[in-house]
């Protein structure tokens, strides 16, 4: 089955000739008829472009064209602007909307050959932490469809578990990579702000997102990573840092590095399996040869409720341009008022609401001193415990998540419940640091994956790639397949 394969794992058979992209790309569509009906990670996909893709990729394979993602199908969330294909963040309100225009991250793909294909399911406009805000429907974990894949980016974590697709783009405001990835069993990778352009990208909150991959291991997360990074001058935020080889600096020794273990992570509240597997994981990396350092990190219990200020702020004002007005949804009324009240009602789902309501209220007059401006502040005192920790330590080692994957519609009633579903990730996207998630074991009845987190320095993928790397040869988490691959398959007939 060529969709179980890894970004490297095809690379090397589509060039020695051993298979094609058409055959690749027809996989992966077949595992999509066989899977997605339970799953729904997919909101939309053009099979008949995808194969079109590939038959000009085998052409160029043919010809000896090298390029690091010949041939190779990628999915995108539905918040990324790719030429010819629909974008609807998961929402109404954006109608038919067909975007004129790729995103810089989706540029670099298709420069560097990728098969870029299909819509993948998130939270509307990527509010939430389940991928049940969608307005097309939720999506669910492939290792027990009665559950969430986390969120907002559910549908990108679900597809690559599933093996529906090679690899997949998300998003991370406050965790919508690293927890969806943890849920699901894959690796999903948060880069520094600034490290990928964000041009192309529908802004949730313009000063915490980033672009980042989910893939099946570390190697292929690096090799992502470097085809898309690098300053571009659409995005004002982006850095024009060096992009190092990042595939390079996965040789296994990490001897002598120093791994942060943070008093304020291991805290009540965490799920006693996840404390276990992440236990384990500290001692495997001692094993390795990394030296492990208690750290304090004393503003972290201001980070969700600083997060969902900015957030909100920068949401509200963010998602003003969806008036009916300029493109997209719209419903009509006796005058602009009432079509923007209409429109924006019927096109928006609650929790969109709910965060635009938040955040104009945190930026109204006598208010945005005494929320926002703090907020902002206070920031500032969590980028900082993050740099005074990094001055002792390479990284830092942490849960990605307080529990494994919860049951769909358990949290839906409880939004501050909801919330904290992203304690653990949110602190990193304020700070502007990196962070990925790797799968580092499971809970046992039922059976589902526990993601261990590595938070780095600001632009410090290559050690936290290596980090997460030297892991995951130690150990065989990311090797274990989906019930997608077991159970589900029974119920679909074999192609």
């Amino acid at each position: 089955m060529l969709n179980l394969l890894t970004i490297s794992g095809l690379a090397v058979k589509l060039a020695r000739r051993e298979v094609s992209a058409r055959e690749a790309t027809q996989a992966c569509l077949d595992q999509i008829a066989r899977v997605d009906g339970k799953i729904h990670a997919f909101l939309s996909f053009n099979a008949a472009d995808a194969l079109a893709q590939a038959d000009a990729a085998d052409k160029e394979i043919s010809s000896g064209v090298q390029k690091p993602l010949l041939g190779i199908p990628i999915a995108i969330k539905d918040v990324l602007a790719v030429k010819n294909q629909p974008l609807n963040c998961a929402s109404k309100i954006l109608g038919n909307y067909i975007s004129p225009y790729d995103a810089t991250a989706i540029e670099k793909l298709k420069t560097a050959g990728a098969i870029i294909f299909g819509r993948l399911n998130m939270d509307e406009f990527a509010m939430g932490s389940s991928t049940e805000n969608s307005a097309f429907g939720l999506t669910r974990n492939p290792w027990d469809v009665s559950r969430i894949p986390g969120g907002s980016s559910g549908g990108s974590a679900a597809a690559v578990a599933a093996d529906e697709c090679f690899a997949s783009l998300g998003t991370d405001t406050g965790g919508s990579i690293r927890q969806p990835a943890a849920l699901c069993g894959c690796v999903g990778l948060k880069p520094t702000y600034g490290r990928i352009s964000r041009y192309g990208l529908v802004a949730f909150a313009s000063s915490l997102d980033q672009i980042g991959p989910f893939t099946k291991d570390v190697r292929d997360s690096a090799t992502l990573l470097g085809v898309m990074s690098g300053v571009d001058k659409r995005d004002s935020t982006s850095v024009p840092e060096p992009v190092p080889d990042y595939v390079a600096a996965l040789d296994g020794n990490i001897k002598g590095l120093k791994l942060g273990l943070p008093k304020e992570y291991m805290v009540g509240g965490l799920d006693p399996e996840i404390k276990v597997a992440v236990d384990a994981a500290v001692k495997q990396y001692e094993k390795l040869g990394a030296e492990i350092v208690e750290i304090s990190l004393p503003h972290t219990d201001y980070a969700v409720a600083v997060y969902y200020i900015i957030a909100t702020a920068e949401a509200s004002a963010n998602l003003a341009r969806f008036d009916g007005i300029r493109y997209g949804a719209r419903i009509d009324g006796n005058d602009p008022i009432e079509l923007y009240s209409k429109t924006r009602g019927a096109g928006f789902g609650a929790e969109v609401k709910r965060r635009i309501i938040l955040g104009t209220y945190v930026l109204s007059s006598g208010y945005y001193d005494a929320y926002y401006l703090r907020a902002q502040k206070v920031r500032t005192l969590i980028r900082n415990d993050f740099l005074k920790a990094f001055e002792t330590v390479d990284a830092i080692v942490t849960p990605t998540t307080p529990t494994a994957a919860f049951k769909a519609g358990e949290k839906s009633g409880d939004p501050l419940q909801m919330y904290l579903s992203d304690i653990f990730t949110i602190s990193c996207n304020l700070a502007g640091i990196c962070g990925v998630s790797i799968p580092c074991g499971f809970t046992k009845s039922p059976k589902l994956p526990i993601g261990l987190q590595l938070l780095g320095k600001p632009f410090g993928e290559e050690t936290l790639l290596k980090l997460a790397h030297a892991y995951e040869q130690a150990t065989s988490w990311h090797k274990e397949k989906s019930c997608a691959l077991n159970g589900l398959w029974s119920k679909f007939p074999q192609k």
